[in-house]
């Protein structure tokens, strides 16, 4: 397993983290503008076993609405347990507490495997919220 991370830069590597978004938060897909824009406001990249792509990730820096720096991993369902999460997380944490002394993450209710995973990595839900004309809440959950 040779996990490679990289900023997209390119169409493509922008359509591929679009990509992984989009399957694993389908309550909220995001058009590749949608994506443009994201990454020119926060730290985005994209992750591939050799070609494979396996997932992609964000790191917010802190702002007025939110002092922490958040960080969230999304590994497609078939690559999920085999390390490629663990490995992307730690590069993105240590992204996210060079922002703020705060990081908290984000996940769909929906996505299970992402919930362990940030509880089994420290967090502690703090709040729940739903999107405009949704109906699955979004778990907001702080590193202790």
């Amino acid at each position: 397993m040779s996990l490679r991370v990289i900023r997209p830069s390119t169409d493509a590597e922008l359509l591929d983290w679009q990509y992984v978004h989009n399957e694993i938060i389908p309550t909220d897909p995001l058009s590749l503008d949608d994506v443009r824009e994201r990454s020119g406001r926060n730290r985005l990249t994209v992750a591939y076993d050799g070609d494979t792509l396996v997932g992609c990730s964000t790191v917010r820096p802190p702002s007025d609405e939110t002092p922490a720096a958040i960080v969230i991993v999304r590994v497609l369902p078939a690559y999920r347990r085999q390390g490629f999460g663990e490995q992307l997380y730690n590069a993105e944490l240590t992204q996210a507490q060079a922002l703020s002394d705060s990081v908290e993450t984000i996940v769909l209710e929906t996505n299970q495997d992402g919930l362990r995973f940030a509880l089994r990595h420290g967090f502690v839900e703090v709040e729940r919220y739903v999107l405009d004309g949704a109906t699955i809440p979004y778990i907001v959950l702080r590193l202790s």
